[in-house]
């Protein structure tokens, strides 16, 4: 089995190219993302074939925010399909009820801090308060650990700080916008290298276009493996 460090983010367009890629990329690759982009190709039942059929982690991110009570029957509804990790917002209404949604399960809820593709200017065009990036991500991840998330997402660049917080400790710190030396940015603004985000104290990273775009995925993915060990 792989170093479940790496997990692949499929975002491609449906089910089935979902599978191919992960096909492709074969025993290299543990544990893999199925995002919101997915959910209409068929996405939850990707995540149940890879889980039952190939023995796949599966980390399913819907990044879910509504009233309480539509987010736990959310969530409790998920939790019936074994997935690994399932991203909701991190404000604390919803981590409460996210965690009473997955109760009795081991369903792991991992509250999203600030988007790794936003920054300050994109923070203040959403009417977001005054104040630094990792300031606000910091805070947000207390307040997300003393609700009773599992863990949160956040960017590389605030790892060190959130695994520093007293609260983080036994908590995950799951890190997007992973981009490996010389790889494109894309959309992402708040990046880091593979290692340099292990470094600092992420329990996983999330790599995306760098695998599935690659001329040859697995390579690519053997590539990361090899910089994180």
């Amino acid at each position: 089995m792989s170093d479940d460090r790496l997990i692949a983010a499929l975002d491609v367009p449906n089910a089935l190219a979902g599978l191919e890629l992960a096909k492709t990329i074969g025993d290299a690759v543990s544990f893999y993302k199925i995002g919101l982009g997915m959910l209409t190709g068929g996405g939850l039942a990707l995540a149940m074939e890879l889980k039952q059929d190939h023995g796949k982690r599966i980390f399913l991110d819907m990044k879910l925010f509504d009233i309480g009570a539509t987010v736990e029957a959310a969530v409790r509804g998920l939790a019936q399909f074994d997935l690994d990790f399932l991203t909701v917002h991190g404000d604390p209404h919803v981590v409460r009820a996210a965690k009473e949604g997955a109760s009795g399960k081991d369903l792991k809820i991992l509250a999203v801090t600030i988007l790794t593709s936003l920054d300050r200017a994109d923070l203040d065009a959403s009417l977001i308060k005054p104040g630094d990036v990792q300031d606000l991500v910091l805070e947000r991840a207390a307040k997300a650990f003393g609700a009773g998330a599992d863990g949160v997402i956040a960017s590389p660049q605030e790892a060190a700080a959130i695994r520093a917080l007293p609260e983080a400790t036994g908590r995950l710190i799951v890190t997007p916008g992973v981009r490996p030396a010389g790889a494109a940015l894309g959309d992402q603004k708040r990046v880091a290298t593979p290692a340099r985000a292990i470094g600092d104290g992420a329990d996983h990273i999330v790599v995306g276009r760098p695998i599935w775009q690659a001329a040859d995925p697995r390579a690519a993915a053997e590539a990361i493996l090899a910089e994180l060990s």
